[in-house]
């Protein structure tokens, strides 16, 4: 199900009506996750089994690792929780990929070796809610945050369908606490959310899909080789054209939640408007940047261990960034070329590249 299409509307015209009914504040909450399956289910079916066992593995790991006595056994839960989520993502996302090189590897060294292609479908989603649950549990390994107390809620905050699929990343600790008391969004906040669900819409649809698509592809899918003023328009086209799509979604689910009386932060602040490199990045797909900073950057050490570690941080940093946005090795070289561009600016403080709203 995707936000642009009639069957959304009625989806959230029915989730809407429940929500504002008179019934006890569990019982909503045990609506809009059940909604959240529905929702997530209209894609695939049987991958809302992998956004349960995702959803119950942390919780238990989490809780172990929290009551656990020896620091042995809390690395052995988060363990657990890192070899489940990335094993899960690793497969469905990077297994044809991967399989993809190593035949690759082999061809180079003269060895023929053709598998059969497991024809591995991606589940929707999967990159966003795996970094979602893993914060949580990186949050309770580093005594952030105590386990919650209550698994409806946990699982709401998994599975909660206005930024399921694409973000933004919410983290634990700004979602959990709104699922103690009733929410329920005023007039003024209803209103805002139902217009920022429209502004979103029409960045997907009419400037995103149908304004700048056809530029972009009527260019880029040519096999002809562009002049100067085609190939420059493209260009210009599809950085507003990726721009409006991903900015666009992240509006319509912050108007959602807002619709519900849910906060979720803001994940794109103009990074077109930016003023040089760092600024955009304090700009751009933000929910992601601060989750890369807080739970990879400076666990790995930031910008204390000198020069040569900071670039090496950086530079892993920004490799696996780049590699999560697809499995593709231009996703790498791009997050290279990104890492490299921040090494020529010289000191690096990554921690203070985004601004937590």
């Amino acid at each position: 199900m995707v936000f642009n299409s009639y069957t959304f509307i009625v989806f959230l015209a029915c989730v809407l009506f429940l929500h504002y009914l008179p019934l006890p504040w569990r019982v909503k909450k045990f609506n809009l996750l059940l909604a959240s399956y529905l929702f997530y289910a209209a894609w695939n079916p049987p991958f809302v089994f992998l956004l349960w066992l995702s959803t119950v593995v942390d919780w238990f790991a989490a809780r172990w690792m929290y009551n656990a006595r020896t620091k042995v056994l809390r690395i052995v839960f988060l363990v657990l929780s890192l070899c489940v989520n990335l094993g899960l993502l690793g497969f469905f996302k990077y297994g044809n990929f991967l399989l993809d090189n190593f035949i690759l590897c082999t061809d180079f060294l003269g060895i023929h070796f053709q598998p059969a292609r497991p024809d591995i479908i991606l589940p929707v989603g999967i990159s966003f809610y795996t970094f979602q649950t893993l914060s949580y549990t990186l949050d309770i390994y580093r005594r952030k945050i105590r386990p919650w107390h209550s698994f409806l809620d946990y699982a709401l905050y998994v599975t909660f369908f206005p930024q399921l699929v694409a973000g933004p990343i919410v983290r634990a600790v700004e979602f959990l606490p709104q699922c103690i008391r009733p929410r329920r969004a005023n007039r003024s906040q209803l209103s805002w959310g139902l217009s920022l669900l429209v502004i979103g819409l029409f960045e997907k649809v009419v400037i995103a899909d149908g304004f700048l698509a056809p530029i972009v592809e009527a260019v880029y899918d040519s096999p002809l080789k562009p002049n100067f003023i085609s190939a420059w328009g493209a260009t210009v086209a599809f950085a507003g054209q990726i721009f409006c799509d991903f900015a666009g979604y992240s509006t319509c689910a912050i108007g959602v939640a807002m619709c519900l009386g849910f906060s979720l932060p803001d994940n794109f602040r103009f990074p077109y408007a930016a003023v040089g490199f760092s600024d955009f990045w304090r700009r751009w797909h933000i929910s992601l940047s601060t989750w890369l900073r807080d739970n990879l950057y400076i666990p790995l050490g930031g910008n204390l261990g000198g020069q040569v570690r900071t670039y090496a941080n950086l530079m892993i940093t920004m490799l696996i960034g780049g590699l999560w946005h697809g499995a593709s090795w231009t996703f790498v070289v791009w997050g290279g070329f990104t890492g490299d561009i921040w090494r020529q600016r010289g000191p690096f403080a990554i921690d203070c590249l985004v601004a937590r709203s």
